[in-house]
C-alpha cells in the first residue's frame, strides 16, 4: 500500500479542557482482553450501561459488531487479527480524545497490538483489563459453539485452540470470571472505572 505524503493536519479549535467541562470526565479507553466465551462482551455493555445511569458519556466497540462494519473484510490470520486491533485502537483513541469513555471487547490475542492500541490512545488514559477466566472454563461455557467447531477441526486459527493467546504481563485489572459471578467481576470493573477516571471538570 502506498502512503499519501500530501497530508497536514489540522488543529481542533475544541481544547481538551473545554471537552472535560461538557462530558464532566476524561476520556479514556478501557480496553477488555480475554479468551472467546471470557465474558468481555457482556461486562462491557453491562458496564456501559452502569457508567451511563451514573452521568458518564461512554460507548462499546465489541469485536462481533465491529467485523459487520469496519472490519468486514477481515479474515482471522495472525496479519488479519492485527489489522483488525490496529484500526480498533485508532478507532477508541478517537472516541477518548473526543472526551467519551470507549469501552472494548477484543480477543485481542497478541500483546504487540494491544501496545499498539496503547500508543495510539497516548493522548487519554489507557486501561487494560484482563478477563481471564481459563480455557476450560470457556471452552465449557462455549455459548457459540466455536470451541466446539475448533476442536472438529470446522474453525481453523481459533484462538485457545490452535492460535496462541498471549495474556497480559501488567494489566491495570485482572478479573476472574471463572472463579467469580459476572455481577461481582462487573462490580469490581464499575469500582475500579469511578476510581480511576478523573470526574473533576477544569476550572
Amino acid at each position: 500500500m502506498t502512503k499519501s505524503t500530501n497530508i497536514t493536519g489540522v488543529a481542533h479549535q475544541v481544547a481538551d479542557g473545554d471537552r472535560r467541562l461538557r462530558f464532566g470526565h476524561d476520556g479514556a479507553v478501557i480496553w477488555l482482553t480475554g479468551l472467546s466465551a471470557a465474558g468481555k462482551s457482556a461486562l462491557a455493555m453491562g458496564l456501559e450501561a452502569r457508567l451511563l445511569a451514573l452521568g458518564y458519556a461512554c460507548y462499546t466497540l465489541d469485536g462481533d459488531n465491529i467485523r459487520h462494519g469496519l472490519n468486514a473484510n477481515l479474515g482471522f490470520s495472525p496479519g488479519d487479527r492485527s489489522e483488525n486491533i490496529r484500526r480498533v485502537g485508532e478507532v477508541a483513541a478517537l472516541f477518548a480524545d473526543a472526551g467519551l469513555i470507549c469501552i472494548t471487547a477484543f480477543i485481542s490475542p497478541y500483546r504487540e497490538d494491544r501496545a499498539r492500541a496503547r500508543q495510539a490512545a497516548r493522548r487519554s488514559s489507557f486501561h487494560e483489563i484482563h478477563v481471564a477466566a481459563d480455557l476450560a472454563t470457556c471452552e465449557a461455557r462455549d455459548p457459540k459453539g466455536l470451541y466446539r467447531k475448533a476442536r472438529a477441526g470446522e474453525l481453523r486459527d481459533f484462538t485457545g485452540i490452535d492460535a496462541p493467546y498471549e495474556p497480559p504481563a501488567a494489566p491495570q485489572l485482572i478479573l476472574d470470571t471463572a472463579s467469580e459471578s459476572l455481577d461481582a467481576s462487573l462490580a469490581r470493573l464499575l469500582d475500579y472505572i469511578t476510581c480511576n477516571i478523573s470526574r473533576k471538570a477544569s476550572q
